[in-house]
């Protein structure tokens, strides 16, 4: 008899060990679920609609260059972008594809890219490049195109 009072000691022990052990598993998956749910698909949200803003105002840009270029010269816009969106850096690209209608305004960073027609010129001017938010950006014409 004496030994079974020594064993409910040991047991509640190991059943305090064992509850504790699986809450704190179910804790760390809750953290990792909130914070892919909750706190990432927001951002992602946001971060879209900012570079969709960012795309129509470089794309803009890009076709008030044009309208105002000269017929033999040159011309140089400078402007300037938000440097970061929801604190990240991000690429801006102009897409260099052979189908002269379908050239696009390509903001990216990780998963989250947005593409805007290059409103305007994209059938009768090749446009190309590639910029990031840092600094100011250029964006340039010269009637003899470049090589």
């Amino acid at each position: 008899m004496k030994g079974s009072c020594d064993d409910s000691g040991v047991a509640t022990l190991i059943d305090y060990i064992m509850i504790s052990g699986i809450l704190m598993g179910l804790f760390i998956v809750l953290l990792v679920l909130v914070n892919a749910h909750f706190m990432q698909g927001p951002a992602d949200a946001i971060t879209y609609s900012a570079f969709t803003d960012i795309g129509n105002g470089i794309s803009t840009r890009i076709v008030d260059t044009y309208a105002i270029a000269p017929e033999n010269g040159n011309i140089t816009s400078a402007f300037d972008i938000p440097d970061d969106v929801a604190g990240r850096q991000y690429f801006v690209t102009i897409d260099t594809s052979g189908d002269l209608s379908a050239q696009l305004v390509t903001v990216s960073r990780d998963s989250v890219t947005t593409s805007i027609a290059l409103a305007g010129i994209g059938s009768s001017r090749k446009v190309g490049g590639n910029t990031t938010g840092m600094g100011i950006n250029r964006i340039r014409y010269d009637s003899g195109g470049f090589f």
